[in-house]
């Protein structure tokens, strides 16, 4: 990699950690029963994920650091949703199991990917898409709770979101998994 992908002062960097500052504010504001405020970060949280991709491409601040800051706050405001969600009885106990278990399966890989010198697999544009449309779901699954007609909309755009996640979930899930087992049958190969 380049001097510029050791870089950790970059602005991306600084939305990320900004980002991931948000989660606990987050939770704090579903177990408190402040929906309409937590749909906010839940907002600014997607917009700055999006605005940091964007920077990072746009002025070349790329970095190592950026690119496990990024899917790290998406994981974990993935995780903290869904179990706070799922608490609130607004989303069902079997997808926060399904999700979690598609990021444990994947955790497994990474001790015999580092063991052989292989890092975090990179971002797949499947995963990527899949996290979208999670990060769509949450909100509008906690906007559902209210009543009328927003809240109607909100339910049914809302699981088409989580089917669509969840799919897209797996099947980057599946990618990841094929491409590690491909990395690991490559450096046990005998050298010619």
């Amino acid at each position: 990699m380049t001097r510029s992908a050791d870089r950790v002062w970059t602005v991306p960097n600084a939305i990320s950690v900004a980002r991931l500052l948000l989660v606990p504010v987050f939770a704090w504001l579903i177990v408190a029963g402040h929906d309409l405020a937590a749909l906010a970060v839940l907002a600014v949280a997607g917009f700055s994920d999006w605005l940091d991709g964007v920077i990072a491409r746009r002025f070349d601040q790329s970095s190592r650091l950026g690119a496990m800051l990024d899917p790290a706050a998406d994981r974990l405001y993935i995780l903290v949703t869904l179990v706070l969600l799922a608490w609130r009885d607004v989303v069902p106990w079997w997808l926060v199991v399904v999700l979690v278990g598609r990021d444990l399966l994947l955790a497994c890989s990474l001790p015999a990917l580092a063991r052989r010198g292989y890092g975090p697999l990179p971002v797949h544009f499947v995963g990527k898409a899949g996290t979208f449309a999670l990060l769509y779901a949450f909100p509008l699954l906690l906007l559902a709770q209210w009543d009328g007609a927003v809240g109607t909309v909100a339910h049914v755009a809302g699981w088409a979101f989580a089917w669509w996640g969840i799919g897209l979930y797996w099947v980057s899930g599946v990618l990841y998994v094929r491409q590690a087992s491909g990395l690991l049958r490559a450096a046990e190969a005998p050298r010619p």
